[in-house]
């Protein structure tokens, strides 16, 4: 769209409003208005249709409580803008204002062109002796990309919200591009965008592994890192945000941003929520020496936390160099317009926060009472959307798992640890397994939170996928340039004999026996699975545990290998194990169980066995060898039935023949992971459960309750 301007640009602004910020076009004219508590004045800059020539600079008039604003009259959508910041340049004191950069407004929607990496991004002389207390006078527009006005009105009156509950929800972490890249079905210029979410092909594998929420990476504007660049690669992940409300262009199919809200409504026609990865615990301007770009620009001392009595010094509890500044009333405002208009505006059901303990940091450390979490969680928007948070980073008591607040949930490690631990042998944890199954209540079951907060996951972008969790024992990161030094150096990991893919049918055999039992033990255990795209066929990177760079078949989904018997395989056991959860309420219990409440028939809620039928000892839990486990859950379902299913796992290299306790009654085994093809079968009281196996049975019929 071009530029839309009626008259000849004007000298000086109308006052306009403070309200809202950024900018709103109203139908006759933009309001501007952006946050800066430091500067001493702010200019709007205005660029052709190209983006290539600045035609007019125009001071904001007006400033109201520390937010500078103006009003152009007869402008439109697609207007192209930028600003500059006048102020002190005192890096020592924390103030970093340089006019000749080109500001990015942190409320754009919308940007035209990419970041061009050269020195005149940065305030200051790189290379200089004085590094970046020197001064650079050079203009940073050429290479900047200009915020564009947008007018992005949707109708979403005849859109319906799925509105899962979280104890039924069951998400499915994916990557934009990666998800359909290589997807045939999807048409070619359709495939890595957003109009590929939103393609029949896409939502019928969702619906078919029985997806209810799509977990997607950043879509963020984000910025391709410079280092990167010039090694060839790329921010496949785009963990490193340029506009907090303006969509990734690089996913674009066209040159319409309904294009995402399009897919957005047409996976909630399907049952399906959107969910996104969002980065709000930093920016791309890395620390004191990276480029000014937007907010070092606009109020370094407002926007990022500074080293105390050392504000020359960005505070670097996010191991990316800056950290945004929760504490400030305005950042925060920053954050949670951007959250309301992806919610609003674009339709998203929810957010997982990068890095989440971050925005729960106060000066004295993390605080689960912060002003951000009481902000989002009584917003009316806010608050009733799916909240999930990443509970650690790298600063100062940087893991906080189980201590966010009520209303959000939180990736669980422990789980995906545990589980991995558990499956590939590792002596001892027996007790620590039993505690991730029922819903890990040792961490979650504190101010009335429920299963659900606990996200649990058996892997995520950041680390092995599933098959190379029992494919490789060590990292395979030489792709990236770093010398294979890069990403986790201990991954739970065991490769079953041979490092990689191999021909032998044993090794093979036993690699899909033990993901399918890590899957049947994911979807088994109370709070909220979390599937990583791929997962459900056998995707491999490779050994690669930190593709963050790869933009390329390393991390793309490999829809051939899905294909293959193999790949259809696991899909279906997938499909079948998602199904049991639907079925079965108690897999997905919504309160935590303890064994105390009997639903009927003189069976607990929650009963745990050991291969011989016999309740375990306060010595059996301690028993380090102790490899096999039966976990026993009991409830009564709508029609006022009496649903009991078990979980058997046999984490030991041998067969386990299971004893079933008591009451005696004939059984269905529902899933076997050592036998995927294997229907449902009746049994008696004893069931041998194959080496690394998993097994869910349930009894037959409907038990009244005879008390």
């Amino acid at each position: 769209m071009g530029v839309l301007i009626l008259h000849s640009l004007p000298d000086r602004l109308d006052a306009g409003s403070p309200y809202p910020l950024g900018a709103t076009f109203d139908g006759l004219g933009v309001n501007f208005a952006v946050y800066s508590a430091n500067a001493d004045a702010i200019e709007l800059c205005l660029f052709d249709a190209t983006g290539k020539r600045e035609l007019k600079r125009i001071a904001l008039p007006e400033c109201t409580d520390e937010v500078w604003h103006g009003y152009l009259p007869d402008a439109g959508p697609g207007l192209l803008y930028g600003y500059r910041a006048h102020g002190r340049y005192e890096p020592e004191n924390g103030h970093r204002f340089n006019p000749n950069k080109l500001l990015l407004d942190p409320y754009a929607r919308k940007l035209h062109g990419q970041i061009k990496w050269t020195d005149a991004l940065h305030g200051y002389k790189v290379g200089h002796p004085k590094e970046d207390l020197s001064f650079d006078k050079r203009d940073s527009a050429p290479a900047m990309p200009k915020a564009v006005v947008v007018d992005d009105h949707w109708d979403w009156s005849r859109d319906t919200k799925p509105n899962t509950p979280w104890s039924e929800t069951v998400i499915y972490e994916a990557h934009v591009k990666g998800l359909t890249k290589l997807m045939e079905l999807v048409p070619p210029n359709e495939r890595g965008t957003y109009a590929g979410l939103g393609h029949p092909a896409v939502i019928a594998h969702l619906k078919r592994i029985g997806v209810t929420a799509l977990e997607l990476l950043p879509i963020h504007s984000f910025t391709q890192d410079r280092f990167l660049q010039e090694k060839g690669l790329k921010n496949y992940w785009g963990y490193n945000t340029l506009g907090f409300s303006a969509p990734e262009q690089a996913y674009m199919a066209s040159d319409s941003q309904d294009e995402l809200r399009r897919a957005v409504h047409r996976l909630h026609k399907a049952g399906i929520e959107v969910i996104l990865d969002v980065v709000y615990n930093h920016t791309c301007e890395g620390s004191e020496k990276g480029p000014t770009l937007s907010w070092r620009g606009l109020d370094n001392a407002s926007y990022y936390r500074l080293v105390k009595d050392q504000p020359r010094y960005s505070i670097n509890d996010t191991g990316t160099g800056n950290t945004l500044n929760l504490s400030k009333a305005r950042v925060i405002q920053m954050v949670t317009d951007s959250l309301r208009y992806w919610a609003t505006s674009f339709g998203i059901d929810g957010f997982r926060f990068d890095l989440g303990l971050t925005l729960g940091r106060e000066e004295h450390g993390f605080d689960p009472g912060a002003a951000f979490f009481d902000v989002v969680r009584q917003d009316p928007v806010l608050g009733r959307l799916k909240l999930m948070a990443e509970p650690w980073d790298v600063g100062p008591g940087g893991y906080q798992l189980g201590n966010f607040p009520p209303g959000f949930a939180e990736w669980n490690d422990k789980y995906r640890d545990t589980v991995r631990q558990f499956w590939r042998g590792d002596a001892g944890q027996r007790a620590d397994l039993a505690a991730r199954l029922s819903g890990s209540g040792d961490l979650f079951d504190r101010r009335s939170r429920r299963p659900w907060a606990s996200i649990n996951l058996l892997s995520a972008h950041d680390g092995f996928t599933l098959a190379d969790t029992v494919m490789y024992e060590e990292r395979h990161n030489e792709a990236n340039g770093e010398d294979n030094r890069d990403g986790h150096d201990n991954n739970h990991s065991r490769n079953w004999g041979h490092e990689g893919p191999t021909d032998d049918p044993a090794i093979n055999d036993a690699r899909g026996r033990v993901q399918r039992s890590m899957l049947t033990t994911l979807l088994a255990s109370l709070g909220t699975p979390m599937l990583v795209a791929g997962d459900e066929f056998g995707r491999t990177q490779q050994g690669n545990n930190n593709a963050y760079c790869q933009d390329n078949a390393i991390s793309w989904l490999d829809w051939d290998a899905a294909a293959t018997p193999e790949g259809q395989t696991q899909i279906d056991f997938v499909a079948r194990l998602t199904d049991l959860r639907r079925r079965y309420a108690v897999l997905r219990a919504p309160t935590f169980l303890y064994g105390q409440d009997t639903p009927g028939q003189g069976v607990n809620d929650i009963e745990w066995w050991d291969e011989r039928g016999q309740q375990l000892s306060a010595e059996d839990w301690q028993n380090p060898e102790g490899r096999a486990l039966m976990m026993r859950r009991a409830s009564r379902n709508a029609a006022g039935e009496l649903d009991v299913v078990s979980l058997l796992l046999n984490g030991s290299p041998d067969p386990v023949t299971f004893h079933l306790p008591p009451p005696h009654a004939t059984r269905i085994v529902l899933i076997d992971s050592a036998k995927p093809d294997q229907g449902e079968v009746e049994i008696e009281d004893a069931y041998e459960v194959a080496p690394q196996g998993a097994v869910l049975l349930t009894w037959t019929g409907a038990f009244e309750d005879q008390a």
